[in-house]
């Protein structure tokens, strides 16, 4: 794999030359593009002004939107100012145990390796540190003239480098929230509900998940190539629900369980101790 960027790992006075390389596969995904029915060529975009038609790369300047089609315009030069230089190095300033992270700040995963063998003693200390301390390094990292912040944890036998949300780039969720009923439900329906998450709980396997749309995509593309023809396939429709959302809510929940003769469900832990006791 080729290193998109090359660096340090610093964890104090410890450095490391080390190596980012992407962790998702762009091409998993397939991408549809625009194209002209008559031709079979690809649609392109020109720039354009309203009311002035196409308008030379020359003439393009970048502006900030303060209002309602008001701009500051910002020329090139004055960009360059405050540009950062890309900093070949990832200072390691602070850890934190990695589920006090919310998931919301998570935004895009690296694999961050050894550069050379000099560079993997090192780079399995603060490995092994990582892992036994359960803790997640943050630290800054300038690229493209921007700086982002980032995480570093284990992941397997390397190391996890993955970009993390600033707290201004997140909207406050009570406003979306502010619909959804502030009311206990029904405590049985609760416990139901519980006892489904506990019977199908258990370790992620990613692979267990197939992209369905994306799979049926590929073979209708590689069906077209072939043949240039498509069979239909008709696709069962799910049932609507009717009725009281309550009474449909409680008998989804004891099917789920157990069928037609699952009534409440099994005793807590706590509660067997109880009646042990007496």
């Amino acid at each position: 794999m080729r290193a998109f960027w090359k660096g340090h790992l610093r964890l104090s006075l410890v450095t490391i030359a080390v190596e980012l390389h992407t962790a998702t596969e762009a091409s998993a995904r397939p991408s549809l593009h625009q194209i002209d029915r008559k031709t079979g060529k690809r649609i392109r975009y020109e720039k354009i002004v309203p009311g002035k038609g196409k308008i030379d790369d020359e003439n393009i300047v970048k502006g900030f939107e303060f209002g309602s089609g008001k701009h500051v315009i910002l020329t090139p030069e004055e960009l360059d100012k405050i540009k950062l230089e890309t900093r070949h190095s990832i200072d390691l300033v602070q850890f934190v145990d990695y589920c006090d992270i919310d998931p919301r700040y998570f935004e895009r995963p690296y694999y961050l390796t050894p550069a050379d063998d000099v560079s993997a003693e090192g780079y399995v200390v603060i490995r092994e540190a990582l892992k036994s301390a359960k803790k997640a390094g943050i630290g800054q990292i300038a690229m493209r003239g921007k700086e982002n912040l980032v995480a570093v944890r284990p992941c397997g036998d390397g190391l996890l480098l993955e970009t993390l949300r600033y707290a201004d780039e997140l909207k406050k969720s009570d406003k979306v929230f502010s619909h959804v009923p502030g009311k206990r439900p029904a405590k049985e329906m609760v416990e139901l509900a519980t006892e489904l998450i506990e019977r199908k709980s258990g370790p992620f396997k990613p692979t267990a998940f197939k992209d369905h749309y994306g799979a049926a995509l590929k073979a209708l593309v590689a069906e077209k190539r072939k043949h240039g023809t498509v069979t239909d396939a008709e696709e069962d429709e799910a049932p609507r629900p009717k009725g009281d959302n309550v009474i449909d809510l409680m008998e989804a929940l004891k099917k789920s369980i157990g069928g037609k003769g699952a009534g409440a469900p099994k005793p807590r832990k706590a509660a067997a101790k109880k009646k042990a006791r007496r």
